[in-house]
């Protein structure tokens, strides 16, 4: 089945959902209080698009995203090579690194409110919490996973602690990373999006919220549709960084494939 084969597959797919879920609304089988028509959702998302003011709630949603994203990326990538590396570190870590990622993020929502205010920074704190551990365990996991003999092989050739580091560790990591990053693209934007939920003036987050206040169904719909293709595109944006960075891996063939 080549690549072609598949997006019209996919596209028939979608074609059916769509027109199915259309067709039952329009028949009377499914109540549009809770699902509403997707024509009326798409009425709806060009309807923000169209509204210059739209794009402020976008872009205050973006600002946070991105910034939790990178900020507890870092620091996820960071702390999990660290600890990967430092095992006598883990060990003593490592009840401590156990009791923080049990606690559920939702409950550290109003407590970063409270601290950092109802601005920017609390939907921002709230993301990182949600991307580093993500980060953190696939990168810590995936410095471990280094094949000792090639690490053998590069200290009977002189290598430094810092070319280790860059020739070897890294490069073993990367997949992991990687697959971590495309995992932590949503939960960054849940996230913003929580935060926006507890107190927000602005946002895609307090779209949503207003929307569900008004009990407006095809608002709620159209703020889910907006994130979803928010999401998928920074999916792809990484798909890209993947097939550029790893030469090897399979979305970098089927990539050049495609």
């Amino acid at each position: 089945m080549n690549a072609m084969t598949e997006r019209m597959i996919q596209l028939g797919l979608l074609v059916v959902i769509v027109g199915g879920w259309q067709l039952g609304v329009e028949a009377g089988v499914i109540d549009v209080f809770f699902f509403p028509a997707p024509f009326d959702i798409m009425k709806q998302i060009v309807a923000w698009i169209i509204d210059p003011g739209f794009y402020r709630h976008v872009s205050i949603t973006l600002t946070e995203t991105v910034l939790g994203y990178v900020i507890g990326t870092a620091l996820g990538v960071a702390a999990g090579v660290w600890l990967g590396l430092s095992r006598g570190a883990y060990r003593i870590l490592d009840p401590f690194i156990k009791a923080l990622n049990a606690i559920p993020r939702v409950v550290l929502a109003p407590i970063f409110v409270l601290w950092l205010g109802l601005g920017l920074w609390s939907k921002v704190a709230l993301s990182v919490t949600l991307v580093f551990f993500i980060t953190f365990f696939n990168a810590m996991q995936g410095v471990r996973e280094v094949n000792p003999v090639v690490l053998a092989n590069a200290r009977i050739l002189g290598a430094k602690r810092s070319s280790l580091l860059t020739h070897v560790y890294f490069p073993a990591a990367a997949s992991w990373i990687l697959s971590s990053l495309r995992t932590s693209v949503g939960f960054a934007v849940v996230g913003a999006i929580i935060g926006e939920y507890l107190g927000a003036s602005a946002g895609l987050g307090y779209l949503i919220a207003q929307a569900e206040g008004n009990f407006d169904a095809v608002g709620v719909f159209a703020g889910i549709m907006i994130l979803a293709m928010f999401v998928l595109i920074i999916d792809r944006i990484l798909d890209i960084a993947e097939a550029r960075l790893i030469k090897w891996s399979p979305h970098s063939t089927e990539s050049r494939a495609t």
